[in-house]
């Protein structure tokens, strides 16, 4: 809560350089209702501790991608005193590291070595944009590496001949589907979890604390699950291609082959919702496979129509 100055009073001029915000900032903030009005001293507007430490949690939560009418609500409850500890603590645990890695420098030449002894202006730019490689500014000649065991399996592919091209769309498609299995973990543990959390209003203190708990089990979760079933589709797949290159096992000249396509998140999302996450790929070739009969069984009664109006006798 802001009190009266006390110990150190700053001008407004004193509280922008501290904090970081304009002058203008300030006084928009103050018209908003985020910052309180100063204490007025003879002729002089007087700003505390307290206000430098508002204005630096309202620019944390802008960096946390907060909107200033969501900040104002947080702390309009912490004013209200209900709390802004436990709901900055879930901020900070969302928004944290969801893996052990740590990003490392390399330099130019070195990624050259690793792929190939030849620069790749092209290759490091599809990198850049992957976010594989970020640019240090003022530094041409190094890159931060955000993954070292994404540019690791990249360097491993390259030397078993695959070409960087292939890698980079391969990493594209693999984005795409990992995105779509983490947005259904979310609206999953959203739903079955943290549902009593995600009201009209931001949560109370405590609700907030254990919140963040939760998010600390539930963040490895994900991951696990992701990759017991990788292994478990790959020992399959891999067995099943082996076996066919071996001649050991024949393709049936009847079996359908499967192709993979790329279907809207929020298409698939109406699908699961409407008959379960273990049918939607099943109601989807059902669905077009209905479409296709329809369409055939059109064509035949076009043609039959036609026939007829030929054979009709004048």
């Amino acid at each position: 809560m802001i009190d009266e100055p006390a110990g150190a009073a700053y001008r407004i001029e004193d509280l922008a350089h501290r904090s970081g915000a304009t002058v203008r900032t300030i006084r928009a903030y103050q018209d908003r209702g985020l910052l309180p009005r100063p204490e007025r001293r003879g002729r002089a507007n007087l700003y505390a501790d307290a206000h430098l430490a508002r204005l630096r949690q309202i620019a944390d939560l802008l960096d946390r991608g907060y909107t200033l009418a969501s900040i104002k609500e947080l702390l309009e409850a912490w004013d209200a005193g209900r709390g802004l500890g436990g709901v900055l603590g879930l901020v900070a645990e969302v928004d944290g590291p969801w893996t052990d890695e740590e990003a490392v420098r390399i330099s130019r030449a070195e990624l050259d070595e690793r792929f190939g002894g030849h620069p790749d202006d092209a290759a490091v730019a599809e990198a850049v944009e992957l976010g594989v490689l970020e640019r240090i500014p003022d530094q041409d000649d190094t890159f931060l590496v955000p993954s070292p065991q994404e540019l690791a399996v990249a360097a491993e592919l390259y030397e078993a001949g695959v070409p960087l091209s292939a890698i980079s769309g391969h990493l594209r498609e693999l984005r795409g589907q990992v995105e779509h299995i983490a947005s259904r973990f979310l609206e999953f543990t959203a739903e079955h979890v943290f549902a009593r959390y995600l009201g009209e209003h931001p949560p109370n203190d405590a609700d907030a604390t254990e919140a963040a708990a939760l998010v600390r089990r539930l963040r490895p979760l994900a991951r696990q699950t992701v990759d017991a079933e990788l292994a478990r589709a790959m020992q399959l797949f891999a067995h099943r291609q082996l076996r066919r290159h071996l001649g050991v096992e024949k393709p049936l000249a009847d079996q359908e082959e499967t192709r993979t396509v790329t279907v809207p998140a929020t298409t698939m999302s109406a699908v699961e919702g409407l008959v379960g996450a273990e049918h939607a790929a099943e109601f989807i070739a059902l669905a077009a496979e209905r479409e296709i009969r329809a369409r055939a069984l059109d064509t035949l009664a076009a043609h039959r129509s036609q026939t007829a109006d030929v054979d009709e006798p004048s």
